[in-house]
């Protein structure tokens, strides 16, 4: 019975792991029992030749062998190959949490910093992943195994032949509470909290809002000496749905009472991951008038966008931009911007306007004429306009933070709460 479930155990796990570009070169490969060709890859190279962009290519990808299961982080692909079924989410998680761990030790998570502190990539990957289960995943205790990297530290391992790998085992991992480290000492203590909200909609042609939802997080930096003991509370936590807690928090506490109650990790981590999916709950922010045709039996067409403020609380919508995929028969385009500068790339057909930060009292404005191949049939649909912007100091949700209580230590830290809303997949039909 016993060597059953290991034999099962075994099965159960990532097998191993492939970085791969946009340029589809694979540029690091980890394995974590026995090598898999780098041919396992050509069924995700097929599924994504059949994606029409980045974002589309399946996260999960059978093979007669193996499952793919990746993600799309900072212009890369974290590719899992799995011998058996397991929960897709739980991979998925893992590869985020490891592409999070490359943004902080390296500062980004590039190619090119990947490639710089490659053994430092690998010595992280070991401990993150023992025997392809999920180890030690926790910032705090990886930079105890691991020290990051420094210019200094660099210069002397590369003289002395030494590592990065710490002397002693993180004092979090003998501990109940794995994510902080027992001794922690700061001489200005800071809890800052950032509400980050992305809003997907898609909008129809007369304005109606055909779909509306809210993806929010908030990602917290504490930097409080000793062991302290938070309670966050919000004026409106019914509105979250879905969400997604730290293993820090206390979950009884939030079911009972909505209160969010934790010893923190000491640093950068997200605290909570939500939803807010009752679209009579969503505001849309921006509205866009529009006016794209195509004649029949002509080589030209009219193109003409204004994009507006709407439910915005009195706040500045910034950092503005509008794509618009056009048909294939589109040639070249003529247009006048009122404000900011637009591109059109005639090989991919995209149109792309950065309009920057909305003035309600005069709003921006793209018209002009579209040229189209001679002979060429009126387009059969309209494109669509996929909007970009950001939002400070709004949560669009309407969640806001009421208070922050900490036990367990005497001094007073300073707090603080920032709220960023911005677009996610945001598209209205034309």
């Amino acid at each position: 019975m016993m060597r059953s479930i290991r034999a099962s155990s075994e099965r159960k796990m990532i097998h191993s792991l492939f970085l791969i570009n946009c340029s589809g070169d694979i540029f690091l490969e980890k394995h974590w029992k026995s090598v898999v060709s780098q041919s396992v890859c050509d069924y995700f190279f097929e599924a994504q030749e059949k994606a029409a962009d980045v974002e589309n290519v399946p996260p999960v990808i059978s093979t007669p062998h193996h499952y793919l299961i990746s993600i799309y982080r900072e212009k890369i692909f974290f590719v899992s190959v799995i011998q058996t079924e397991v929960p897709p989410l739980f991979v998925i998680e893992f590869l985020h949490r490891v592409a999070d761990t490359f943004q902080d030790y390296f500062g980004e998570c590039s190619e090119t910093a990947i490639k710089d502190n490659v053994v430092i990539v690998y010595e992280l990957l070991e401990e993150m992943l023992d025997n392809g289960f999920p180890l030690a995943t926790e910032s705090n205790i990886l930079k105890e195994l691991i020290k990051p990297p420094t210019i200094l530290r660099s210069v002397v391992n590369s003289i002395t032949g030494s590592s990065n790998m710490g002397d002693t085992l993180p004092t979090g991992q003998l501990s109940n509470i794995p994510w902080r480290r027992a001794v922690v000492k700061y001489t200005n203590n800071e809890a800052y909290f950032d509400v980050i909200e992305e809003i997907d909609a898609i909008i129809d042609k007369s304005g109606s809002t055909v779909f509306a939802e809210i993806q929010g997080v908030i990602d917290s930096c504490i930097k409080l000496a000793g062991m302290p003991d938070l309670s966050l509370s919000f004026m409106n936590p019914r509105l979250l749905d879905d969400v997604s807690f730290h293993p820090c928090i206390r979950f009884k506490r939030w079911e009972s009472e909505r209160v969010l109650s934790f010893i923190p990790p000491d640093g950068n981590f997200r605290l909570i991951s939500y939803r807010v999916s009752s679209q009579n709950l969503v505001a849309i922010p921006v509205y866009v008038k529009h006016t794209i045709s195509f004649k029949e039996n002509l080589s030209s067409g009219r193109f003409d966008v204004t994009i507006g403020p709407k439910q915005n609380m009195g706040k500045t919508v910034e950092g503005v931009i509008a794509t618009v995929h056009m048909p294939k028969a589109v040639l070249n385009m003529n247009l006048t911007a009122s404000q900011g500068s637009y591109t059109f790339d005639p090989v991919t057909k995209v149109l792309t306007w950065d309009v920057g930060k909305i003035n309600p009292q005069k709003l921006p404005n793209l018209k002009g004429i579209v040229n189209l191949q001679s002979g060429a049939p009126k387009p059969e649909e309209n494109p669509s306009v996929n909007i970009q912007f950001k939002i400070q100091q709004l949560a669009i949700s309407g969640l806001k933070v009421n208070r922050l209580d900490m036990y367990g230590e005497k001094y007073k830290p300073f707090k603080g709460v920032k709220y960023i809303t911005k677009a996610g997949k945001f598209q209205v039909r034309t």
